[in-house]
């Protein structure tokens, strides 16, 4: 098990405006130091309220980011529970959709992603499509990008990806595979095995390290929206929020891709009932884990809100290449395209893939899929962890 007090030391120094809020005692999140997030129509009211403390804006993909003065010292979850505040209605309904930039996270062992580090592997057959599919299906995996592979190298879709959609293996130049790294190169060989036929579309929305924002994810949705959309979505990304509470901005950006996308996101690794977003919103389907005896995995969360799980414990699937440094007989960073790895990250694209696949074979729309996949009344149930999707 890591230190988690350790990585977050880490992440804190590498990530310096980050800082830790705990509105309620045991309940932190990461938030961005001094940047407000306003939903584009409420952004002239939103100004004009911190104008004593507004220094800078950025307007885009109908998000707004206003930077504060840093000397000012503003408390940004106090700053967003103000002008969202709902005017004394008993907290039911926000006044401004406003929202601190949340950190989200993919990284091994704290509050998501993958719950160990991933382990070199031996190769694994590439997916093969049985009978031709009776419809294209796309999806779209916000991550960390993507490396080639054999599996999918010299597809046209795979092409069409430029150089910010690319994994970054060793951003801190230290000639070690950085912790996340690699992650949605895994993450699209699991939806290939369930919908080989599947056209993915990867933006890079955290680095190696499994460190991202909420306004990066919110932009890459705008432009996915921009590009054509997709069927299915996956979010193997996430993070608490400060309140409990789930960002509006985050569910206006999803919300806009339409009711004809299913979005699937993990339900994280912390091991508890704690709302997880996106992944706890009502629009979204949350997938947690199962272990290999085929219950919760040690690691997932669990509740009222997750709606699936599947198995997330040593999958097998598509990787990067890299070698470290570390040396021995059975060279244990050396990585020739596969590895094994654990977490909810890597059951959410298998329920994202089998959705995918379902629209691909029976050429219904990406809602009508998910309804059969998960619905209760055809298929096994577990409490706090929704329908069982193992086969």
């Amino acid at each position: 098990m890591f230190d988690q007090e350790a990585r977050l030391e880490r992440l804190l120094a590498r990530h310096r405006d980050a800082v830790v809020v705990e509105a309620a005692p045991g309940r932190r999140a990461l938030v961005r130091r001094d940047q407000l997030l306003v939903a584009g129509p409420d952004a002239p009211a939103a100004r004009d309220l911190v104008r004593r403390w507004y220094d800078s804006a950025h307007d885009e993909h109908g998000v707004t980011c206003l930077w504060l003065r840093s000397h000012a010292k503003v408390d940004v979850c106090e700053m967003a529970s103000l002008l969202g505040g709902d005017g004394g209605s008993g907290g039911r309904h926000r006044r401004l959709n406003v929202s601190p930039n949340h950190l989200v996270c993919g990284q091994p062992m704290w509050w998501s992603g993958p719950a160990d580090r991933p382990r070199p592997a031996a190769p694994v057959p590439a997916p093969r499509a049985g009978a031709p599919a009776r419809r294209p299906v796309t999806v779209a995996v916000l991550d960390t990008g993507l490396a080639p592979h054999p599996w999918y190298e010299d597809t046209a879709w795979y092409a069409e990806h430029g150089a910010e959609a690319a994994e970054v293996l060793d951003a801190d130049l230290d000639d070690e595979l950085d912790s996340q790294a690699g992650h949605g190169t895994f993450i699209a060989g699991v939806v290939l095995r369930y919908a080989p036929s599947a056209r993915l579309r990867a933006y890079r929305v955290i680095g190696g390290d499994g460190i991202g924002d909420e306004l990066e994810v919110i932009r890459a949705l705008a432009r996915l929206a921009a590009d054509g959309g997709a069927d299915v979505v996956n979010l193997s990304i996430g993070c608490h929020t400060f309140d409990d509470r789930p960002s509006p901005l985050m569910a206006r950006a999803l919300a806009a891709l339409g009711r004809g996308t299913a979005v699937v996101a993990c339900a994280g690794n912390a091991a508890t009932d704690r709302p997880f977003w996106p992944a706890a919103l009502k629009q979204v389907i949350s997938v947690g884990a199962l272990g290999p005896g085929g219950d919760r995995a040690w690691f997932s969360n669990y509740g009222w809100w997750v709606d699936a799980c599947a198995p997330g414990v040593d999958i097998a699937s598509s990787f990067v290449r890299f070698d470290g440094p570390r040396p021995g007989p059975d060279d244990p960073d050396r990585f020739d395209g596969f590895a094994l790895w654990s977490g909810t990250s890597f059951a959410a694209p298998a329920v994202a893939g089998r959705i995918a696949g379902l629209v691909a074979s029976e050429g219904v729309g990406a809602a009508e899929a998910a309804g059969r996949l998960l619905d209760p009344a055809a298929h096994r149930t577990l409490p706090d962890l929704g329908v069982l999707i193992t086969s």
